[in-house]
């Protein structure tokens, strides 16, 4: 039976889609049910050439046509040059072998018996049904589907041929392809959670390919073995071509997709049709890279951890056509260096990585055994693979990449400085070791803006390489919906709300039905000025366009940028509740009183939160909110910590309202009687610190007009 909820939901998807999209799904639904394929697992003609397996599997083993990735020839080499990769690669085989499997960076779970059962959550105690996928609906169901798609990825398979490869102890090998046997009897294709879409199918095949062709020396891959697992490698390429991601759903899962068809075409040329589906598949992955990869370099989708994941996809293939001596497409290599450059200019030496949109921690390929993805990593692999990337040290996924004789530059050629990316929406501003960045960017990519989080004109801050004011991260997806939406929620981010409502309209938890947009109206990272707005409140019965200038001028009251002063302005008509939202690093503490927030860390001052307001603010410090759901922070997917989110209320005012926020990482530049006034389209904000008076201008007729002064107040007697 269907819920009223779930009768809501497809409503809002069907808005979110034109009608070509409709009358598509519509005609793939009816395709799927009745495909003989997703019934019996069959497909026209033989897989191979004359339907001879064992010709087949010989030049399998001799790896005639294709490259090679995990390459015994090498391992010695890269066990020695990498050790500790190789340690960790190896005892993360141990694991599996022991059939003890975790995700997300959480702790691993075992499971019962000598056997994996491929559809038991052991965690839940809740197996997935063995049914036609189609009729599996993951987002109602009891259990979470994204832990159960993790182990049906079948990622861990190329720890085991990695393990395989450095020690040669066959227990590595002959456990993967036992695991793989069981994986082959216990999901006939289009059978259960695992044929759940085309993009699992993808991730899956991508997976399998690398790791048997690790395997293809090992003396218990036999024909018969052989056999069955190209045939699901088919399977999976025909599913992930057919049910590729189309209109508004392809964002990274049609990369994905088409990963792992481009995968499985080139590591396996003896499968029919290869060379067809290779080209089909790059062709895709040449047109959706300059798609999803904006001219910028910011990911479509805004969100870095997605960024980092659509680039390792595109990657793979990347790698495997220079392995075999042929020339990647041009369209992808430029999205996969302008990728890389955005995402090294995020970070200089011991920042922490900017984090923004989602982030669910998956892997495109698992090379190496970290619990969860860095950005490290893979600014690493494009290091290692693509020429005119920013130099990273290499490691041993990217060692395998890179592929033999490669030199990799491990130099970083210079400090990142100030960036103004204007076509994915971000500024990072940078002041001796302090680093402030602000979100001017659309909230997702396409109609449904699936991973990004309403967030329009929010900061982040760091001061000496440690996190100040922070992203709150993802929390969840489908294990607890009501911290989904509060986790991708305004209130949770740092910004403003009008009457504690999200600037955007969700309509699920992969939805937005209506997109805030964010007009920049002036960026000048050399004054340290940011001026944008939003339009999200403009939906209100009483309209509200909320404004945000940010300004780090360098010389204001010292130049190390100890201070930042945030001015919000809210125009427009009607009262309104206003709530502005500091969300601080769990380790930081908190002291409120007079006109703001003093942050400690171990005892030790590192931030001043000082407030004023054209009425009269009401401050407000809440940690670990479970009622609100606010006070949290998610350092990875699934968890969630408390932490202080601070900041001001001011109760149903009439409009316009301004709200000055002074962020000071110094003692010396603590301030004093700050006061702020709107009149005649002019603000003003003033206040003193270090012996000085500074006086910030705004006009607000006439973009990125701010006239700013800061005079000594040593022997004035004032």
């Amino acid at each position: 039976m269907i819920t009223t909820e779930r009768w809501s939901w497809y409503a809002a998807r069907a808005l979110a889609m034109s009608p070509r999209e409709v009358a598509w799904r519509a005609g793939a639904k009816a395709a799927a049910i009745t495909s003989p394929l997703l019934r019996r697992g069959s497909r026209p003609g033989p897989l191979v050439e004359d339907d001879d397996w064992s010709a087949a599997y010989a030049r399998f083993r001799a790896a005639e046509g294709g490259p090679v990735l995990l390459d015994a020839a090498r391992a010695p080499e890269l066990a020695t040059a990498h050790p500790g990769d190789a340690a960790t690669v190896l005892a993360a085989a141990d694991a599996v072998l022991e059939r003890r499997f975790g995700y997300f960076g959480q702790d691993a779970v075992a499971f019962p018996g000598d056997v994996v059962d491929w559809n038991l959550d052991p965690r839940a105690g809740h197996r997935w049904p063995l049914v036609p996928s189609v009729g599996i609906d993951h987002r109602t169901c009891p259990g979470d589907p994204k832990w159960i798609w993790e182990l049906n990825r079948l990622q861990h398979l190329t720890w085991l041929a990695q393990a395989w490869l450095f020690t040669g102890e066959r227990r590595y090998a002959d456990g993967a392809l036992e695991q793989l046997d069981s994986w082959i009897a216990q999901n006939p294709v289009g059978q259960g959670i695992a044929w759940r879409g085309g993009f699992e199918a993808g991730v899956r095949a991508s997976s399998v390919a690398v790791a048997l062709q690790g395997l293809r020396d090992a003396p218990g891959l036999t024909v018969d073995r052989y056999r069955r697992a190209v045939t699901l490698l088919a399977a999976c390429r025909e599913r992930a071509w057919r049910d590729r991601s189309r209109f508004s759903s392809a964002n990274n899962h049609l990369i994905g997709e088409m990963a792992g068809v481009a995968v499985v075409a080139i590591l396996f040329p003896e499968l029919a049709g290869a060379a067809e589906a290779e080209l089909r598949a790059m062709a895709v992955l040449s047109a959706e890279a300059d798609r999803q990869i904006l001219p910028d370099g910011v990911g479509a989708e805004q969100s870095s951890g997605y960024q980092a994941f659509t680039g390792d996809m595109l990657l793979l293939p990347v790698a495997l056509l220079r392995l075999r001596g042929d020339r990647p497409p041009a369209a992808i290599v430029g999205a996969l260096r302008r990728s890389a450059r955005f995402l090294d200019a995020l970070c200089a030496d011991g920042e922490p990585p900017v984090s923004y949109g989602d982030d669910d921690g998956g892997f495109a390929l698992r090379l190496h055994a970290d619990p969860i993805p860095t950005v490290g990593r893979h600014l690493a692999a494009v290091a290692g693979t693509v020429a005119g990337a920013p130099a990273h040290a290499p490691d041993l996924a990217a060692a395998w990449l890179a592929g033999p004789g490669a030199s990799v530059p491990t130099e970083r050629s210079a400090t990142p400085g100030d960036l103004y990316a204007p076509d994915g929406g971000l500024v990072v501003l940078r002041r001796a070791d302090r680093r402030i960045t602000m979100d001017v960017g659309p909230l997702g990519y396409l109609s449904i803006a699936a991973h990004g989080h309403a967030d329009a004109l929010s900061m982040t801050l760091t001061a000496g390489g440690r996190e100040l004011v922070v992203d709150p991260g993802t929390g969840s997806y489908y294990a607890e919906p009501a911290w989904r939406a509060a986790f991708r929620g305004t209130r949770m981010h740092a910004t403003a709300s009008v009457d504690d409502l999200d600037q955007s309209v969700a309509g699920g938890p992969f939805l937005w039905n209506r997109h805030a947009v964010t007009t920049v109206r002036a960026v000048d990272t050399v004054r340290g000025l940011v001026e944008a707005e939003h339009d999200g409140y403009r939906r209100l019965p009483d309209p509200v366009t909320h404004r945000r200038y940010l300004l780090v001028p360098p010389d204001l009251v010292s130049p190390e940028g100890d201070t930042v002063l945030v001015v919000d302005l809210f125009t427009g008509s009607g009262e309104h509740r206003v709530r502005t939202a500091w969300p601080l690093h769990p380790e930081l503490e908190v002291s409120t009183g007079g006109d703001g927030h003093r942050v400690d860390r171990a005892g030790v001052p590192e931030l001043r939160v000082t407030t004023a307001a054209t009425a009269a603010p009401a401050l407000y410090a809440v940690r670990g909110d479970e009622e609100r759901r606010i006070g949290w922070w998610s350092r990875r997917f699934e968890s969630r910590t408390s932490a202080w989110l601070v900041g001001v209320v001011l109760e149903r005012r009439p409009l316009p309202l301004v709200v000055a926020t002074l962020l000071t990482m110094s003692e010396a530049a603590a301030p004093s009687g700050l006061t702020v006034e709107l009149r005649d389209g002019r603000i003003e904000a003033r206040w003193t610190a270090g012996g000085r008076r500074a006086v910030i201008g705004i006009d607000t007729t006439t973009a990125g007009a701010v006239s700013i002064s800061a005079t000594d107040m040593t022997n004035r007697g004032d």
